[in-house]
């Protein structure tokens, strides 16, 4: 029988459970509090901590306009489409991979390791020139592409992982039962693998709707901005920075990503549930 742990250790745990919440939850506590106080608040040099004197005048500022509408746009093209085929090119790889041996399969394994390793930084300029030969500079195909490029290596090298660790003979058994070799997969392998695919795809959707450098080398025209390359147009050297909107435009931009985690969460609980049924 395990022994139970003691009270003061368990209210120690939970306390530094507690602190780590706090630090970890603190940034956007500061980030929508000060979405909501007027710019004489935020530059005052007493930090306000509760917005009693709160106002929307900030969102009312960013949302003005078409400019945050087609941002909005270019990123969810961008970050769906990105998801969508890092995913389809990222599990058929990472099934060939782990299911069969072919020559050059090792060779293949460190590759990805070592494309990894390169920094983006250093790409840019072969990147570019790429985009621009094939006249995709300024467009959602364009980005989707490197964004693909830079998402697939970790995408098939997650997803390895998750199909190395079914066995192969539960297929075998539900073939011994009377299913096809594709329906043995889509009923038993499949549900196994359901929780490898949300977690690479969360990866993906966040990294393709927060990424910024990649975004400024493709995107160079103004009404060809992404969400974070707009977000930085309230940067200005000669009028300063304006922090309210900065922060507003923050709290729009982290909507989504809360919204679609909230519900890739129910089902990659709901897939390894399913997994284990079928298993």
């Amino acid at each position: 029988m395990a022994r139970r742990t003691s009270t003061p250790a368990r209210i120690l745990a939970d306390l530094v459970g507690l602190l780590v919440l706090a630090v970890c939850a603190f940034p956007v506590y500061w980030m929508v509090n000060t979405s909501l106080l007027p710019r004489n608040e935020i530059r005052a040099p007493e930090p306000t901590f509760t917005p009693l004197n709160g106002t929307l005048a900030n969102y009312r500022r960013v949302l003005s306009g078409d400019a945050f509408g087609d941002a909005l746009l270019i990123s969810l093209a961008v970050t769906l489409l990105t998801v969508t085929v890092a995913l389809a090119f990222g599990f058929l790889a990472a099934l060939a991979v782990s299911r069969f041996r072919f020559r050059g399969r090792k060779g293949f394994i460190v590759t990805l390791l070592l494309v990894q390793m390169i920094p983006v930084e250093a790409l840019f300029i072969s990147q570019y020139k790429m985009l621009e030969g094939f006249d995709l500079l300024n467009t959602v195909a364009g980005l989707t592409l490197v964004y693909v490029a830079s998402v697939l290596p970790f995408t098939i090298w997650v997803l390895r992982g998750f199909v190395a660790g079914v066995p192969y003979e539960l297929e075998e058994a539900a073939m011994m039962d009377g299913c096809s070799r594709f329906g043995a997969f889509r009923r038993v392998t499949f549900p196994l693998l359901a929780p490898g695919l949300v977690a690479t795809g969360v990866f993906g959707f966040i990294q393709a709707w927060n990424e910024f450098t990649l975004a400024v080398v493709v995107m160079t025209r103004e009404d060809r901005r992404t969400l974070p390359l707009w977000l930085s147009g309230f940067v200005d050297v000669n009028r300063g920075t304006d922090w309210g909107a900065i922060m507003a435009g923050s709290t729009l931009i982290a909507i989504p990503v809360v919204v679609f985690f909230l519900i890739v969460q129910g089902r990659m609980v709901s897939g390894l549930t399913a997994g284990a049924v079928k298993g």
